[in-house]
């Protein structure tokens, strides 16, 4: 099995077609709750149950600032399908839909790229699937 970089992953946003040259794409972590059902009964730990929903989770983008093409961030966007595909040996996607909760213009210093942020949160109205 060969393990590949992140390097020609690519990030589309259906709707706003948002576009910069991406220098990260961050994680998603899901996560649901887990329920205590423990009772006087119960002897030694906790038992749980798993809850019957699960965040669908969100991630960070950063992106290099080029001010001859790249826009503001669309922070006011409605939710739109977003596809990350991944580039590694078999490749795969991972989509969904979203929407932006943050966003940063160009951190701006001598003898630095200027790098933008945001941050999107899948919103559960289409369930994020990976795929290959």
């Amino acid at each position: 099995m060969a393990i590949g970089t992140g390097n020609a992953s690519t990030i589309a946003f259906g709707t706003s077609s948002f576009s910069a040259n991406v220098t990260s794409i961050g994680g998603t972590e899901q996560t649901r709750d887990a329920i205590e059902d423990s009772h006087l009964g119960t002897t030694s730990q906790k038992t749980y149950i798993a809850g019957d929903l699960y965040e669908p989770g969100e991630f960070e983008l950063e992106f290099q600032w080029d001010p001859a093409f790249t826009t503001f961030p669309p922070i006011a966007a409605v939710a739109e399908t977003i596809t990350i595909t991944f580039q590694s040996t078999g490749g795969g996607t991972l989509a969904g839909s979203g929407f932006l909760t943050a966003a940063s213009g160009p951190t701006v210093a001598n003898n630095e790229l200027m790098i933008g942020t945001a941050t999107v949160k899948w919103d559960g109205q289409t369930e994020v699937a990976y795929s290959t």
